[in-house]
C-alpha cells in the first residue's frame, strides 16, 4: 500500500477527484449505458422477459425493414418533430425577446408562459383532449360561435396529429421561451449601444447581434427539442394511444406496444437500438453544424 501511494505521489496523480466523482460514474455506467448495451444484446434474441433469450440473428432487424407499422410510426415521429421543433423555437425565442424589455406584468407573463412546462404530461393531455371533445369540448363551441362547423379533432387520420402538435406547443414554447431569456440576459448591452451609435435599425440589432451570440442557446434547444420530439410518448398516449388507425402511433409507443403489451422484447429492443441510432447521428449532425457557424 505505501508502495501504491508513493507511486501516486511521483506522478502527481490526486486521487480524491476521482472518488468524488466515482458515485456519479457508477451511476451512470448502471443506468445508462448498461441498459444501451443490454438493448443491443437483446435486439438479437427472441425473449418474452421469462425464460432464456434464444439468439436469433439479425432476423429482428428483417423484420424491421418489412413491417408496415414501423415505416408509419417513424414517419408520424418526423411529422410530430418537424410540427413542434420550429415553431416552439421561433415562438419562445419571439416571447423571450418580448419579455426581456421593460414591459408592465413581466414578471407575471414570464410565470404564466412557463407554468404549462412544470404541468404533468398526462393531465396535460387528458385536459386537452376535453377541449377538443366534439360533444362539449371548448374549440368546436368557439368555432360554432363564428359560424364555422367544428372538427372531430382525435377520432380524425387528418386532425389528430395536429391536434397533438398543438398541445405539445402550449406545453414546449414556455421551455424554449425560459431558455432564450437566459441566453438574452447573457448578452452584453454594451453591444446593442455600439451598433446603435452606428445607426443599426431594430432588425439589424436582432440579425447582427442577438442572433450570433445566442448560437450556442439555439444549438442546446434545437437539440434538446429534437430529442423530445422522438422520445414523446405520454401526451400522445393518452390522448390518441396511436389511433384512429396508426395515424399518431410514434416510435416511442410502438417499442412500448411491441415490448410489454405483446411481450416481444426482442423486438423492441430492435426498434429501440435502430431509435438510439437515429438520435446519435442527428445530435452528432446538429452539434456538428453548431461548431461550423461558430
Amino acid at each position: 500500500m505505501p508502495s501504491l501511494m508513493s507511486w501516486y505521489q511521483k506522478r502527481s496523480i490526486k486521487i480524491a477527484p476521482y472518488l468524488f466523482i466515482a458515485p456519479n460514474i457508477l451511476l451512470f455506467l448502471v443506468f445508462m449505458i448498461f441498459p444501451i448495451l443490454f438493448t443491443f444484446y437483446i435486439s438479437f434474441h427472441k425473449w418474452t422477459i421469462l425464460g432464456k433469450p434464444n439468439f436469433v440473428g439479425l432476423s429482428n432487424y428483417y423484420q424491421l425493414l418489412t413491417d408496415n407499422v414501423f415505416w408509419i410510426s417513424l414517419w408520424n415521429t418526423l411529422y410530430y418533430t418537424v410540427g413542434t421543433v420550429p415553431l416552439s423555437m421561433a415562438l419562445g425565442l419571439a416571447g423571450a425577446i418580448l419579455l426581456n424589455r421593460k414591459i408592465p406584468l413581466r414578471s407575471f407573463f414570464r410565470g404564466v408562459f412557463f407554468a404549462p412546462v412544470v404541468v404533468s404530461l398526462v393531465a396535460t393531455g387528458l385536459i386537452w383532449s376535453w377541449m377538443y371533445n366534439p360533444n362539449y369540448g371548448l374549440f368546436n363551441h368557439l368555432f360554432q360561435f363564428v359560424g364555422i362547423e367544428g372538427v372531430n379533432w382525435l377520432s380524425s387520420t387528418t386532425w389528430a396529429m395536429p391536434a397533438v402538435i398543438i398541445t405539445t406547443l402550449w406545453v414546449r414554447i414556455g421551455y424554449c421561451l425560459v431558455i432564450y431569456l437566459a441566453g438574452l440576459q447573457a448578452i452584453p448591452d454594451s453591444l446593442y449601444e455600439a451598433a446603435e451609435i452606428d445607426g443599426a435599425s431594430s432588425w439589424q440589432k436582432f440579425w447582427h447581434v442577438t442572433l450570433p451570440l445566442l448560437r450556442h442557446t439555439t444549438t442546446f434547444v434545437l437539440v434538446i427539442s429534437v430529442i423530445y420530439g422522438f422520445m414523446v410518448f405520454d401526451l400522445i398516449y393518452t390522448m390518441t394511444n396511436g389511433g384512429p388507425g396508426h395515424s399518431t402511433t410514434v416510435i416511442v409507443q410502438y417499442i412500448f406496444q411491441k415490448a410489454f403489451v405483446e411481450g416481444d422484447m426482442g423486438y423492441g429492443s430492435a426498434l429501440g437500438a435502430v431509435l438510439f441510432l437515429i438520435m446519435m447521428v442527428l445530435a452528432a449532425i446538429q452539434l456538428r453544424l453548431g461548431r461550423e457557424k461558430g
